[in-house]
């Protein structure tokens, strides 16, 4: 039996604000969207890897997502990692580096943690 990882889900309190930060800051873009009276799903991905983040919104969830300790990500590989530095300390979502292992991670509107990898 094989299995292949297809995608990982964040729960988000402003589906917008998340596609636009998704987008400027790892060039991830809309696949596919699941609209019901309850919910709103959207799988974003790109052009490197078919692996998909989801975002859903839940219409009577207008609290914040207790995030616990943050100790769970997702990590991404960039091509420039020196130009991805940039543009992220330039929008200002970093939030931990660690420059002896050579990396850093940035936070998005909900306050999930991105690790990125050179």
């Amino acid at each position: 039996m094989k299995f292949k990882m297809i995608h990982e889900n964040y729960n988000v309190s402003d589906l917008d604000r998340s596609i636009k930060f998704y987008n400027e800051a790892l060039d991830l873009h809309e696949v596919r969207r699941k609209t019901t009276d309850d919910f709103i799903i959207v799988y974003l991905s790109n052009d490197v890897s078919d692996f998909e983040l989801e975002l859903t919104w839940l219409k009577d969830h207008p609290q914040s997502y207790d995030l616990g300790e943050c100790e769970f990500h997702l990590a991404f590989q960039a091509d420039d990692y020196e130009a991805a530095h940039k543009k992220h300390k330039e929008m200002g979502c970093i939030c931990f580096e660690n420059e002896k292992m050579g990396i850093y991670f940035i936070k998005d509107p909900d306050g999930y943690w991105l690790e990125i990898l050179p």
